[in-house]
């Protein structure tokens, strides 16, 4: 098939996923996102281009990451590694030479027949629900790649889905509808300042895509709502935002509880982690959330 050549860029590929569609699933992580959210778990998805990440804890000193490198992008200052990424072209060299496993790229440029030959590898498991869900970064900023990949999977009896931010063009969506079984939408806040304040964009393109989706009814939606402290969660945000979940015609709601489980991954690319001192909700603050959805005749779920 003439899709199977279409390249992307992914970052990750997960499997044996129970969260991110229904049954079990494969996720296909895309690099590349237009928005900036603070608490992004995931900061190596942001970049379209491949990154090198280094875990100074693992790091044992050997240097044969330095003697590797044709570019003269690492060197070692005190008691850990510098990587000087004006230089680095992420070839994956070091992370080659270094045994302790201190180096990562993040990123790799592959076919959608590469990604569908892993892919395959979980049919065993999938049962009569289970499939492909792409997610990012922002899979619609790889528009072509991603749409070549969700039809590949439905060509063979997946079932799909796709995590979105919903900050892309129509025309960047919507050549994949015919192959989207599920959109998993996120809804991270209903005033255009706030979340541009919090994510680097204003929320309009977001909306408008979300009422296109409502109203062409091809693909099943659920929103999912990131429940931020000092962005979000709190009662009048929520009220907004289930208001608009519902002027949608939308019926059901994933509320994803604030984590820090990425933060390390901000320093191994030399990056300040934005959200930074904000702590974790309560069990009890969380159930208290729901309240707005469900006053607004939405169900909710505790997670994705």
């Amino acid at each position: 098939m003439a899709f199977s050549r279409v390249q992307g860029v992914v970052f990750n590929i997960q499997r044996y996923s129970i969260h991110d569609g229904p049954g079990i699933r494969t996720l296909v992580f895309v690099k590349g996102c237009p928005l900036r959210c603070g608490w992004c778990c995931n900061p190596e998805s942001q970049r379209r281009e491949p990154e090198l990440g280094y875990m100074r804890s693992r790091c044992i000193g050997c240097r044969r990451c330095i003697d590797s490198c044709g570019r003269g992008a690492l060197v070692f200052e005190g008691d850990g590694l510098r990587i000087l990424r004006e230089r680095c072209d992420a070839c994956g060299r070091c992370a080659v030479a270094c045994a302790a496993g201190a180096l990562e790229v993040f990123g790799r440029t592959v076919t959608v027949e590469e990604v569908m030959d892993e892919v395959r590898r979980d049919t065993p498991f999938y049962g009569s629900g289970g499939g492909l869900t792409v997610s990012g970064g922002e899979p619609f900023s790889q528009p072509d790649f991603t749409a070549a990949l969700l039809a590949a999977a439905k060509e063979e009896g997946l079932t799909t889905a796709v995590e979105t931010s919903g900050c892309a063009p129509w025309e960047a969506i919507s050549p994949a509808l015919g192959s989207l079984g599920l959109v998993l939408y996120d809804l991270k806040h209903a005033d255009p300042d706030r979340h541009r304040e919090g994510t680097g964009a204003s929320n309009e393109l977001i909306l408008e895509n979300l009422g296109k989706l409502a109203a062409g009814g091809r693909a099943r939606i659920r929103l999912r709502v990131p429940l931020i402290p000092r962005f979000n969660a709190d009662p009048n945000s929520l009220a907004a935002m289930a208001r608009v979940a519902r002027d949608m015609g939308m019926t059901e709601v994933d509320l994803l509880p604030y984590h820090l489980l990425g933060t390390s991954k901000y320093k191994s690319l030399d990056r300040e982690y934005p959200w930074a001192g904000v702590e974790r909700l309560t069990d009890r603050e969380i159930e208290e959330m729901r309240r707005p959805f469900e006053s607004a005749g939405l169900g909710t779920r505790i997670g994705g």
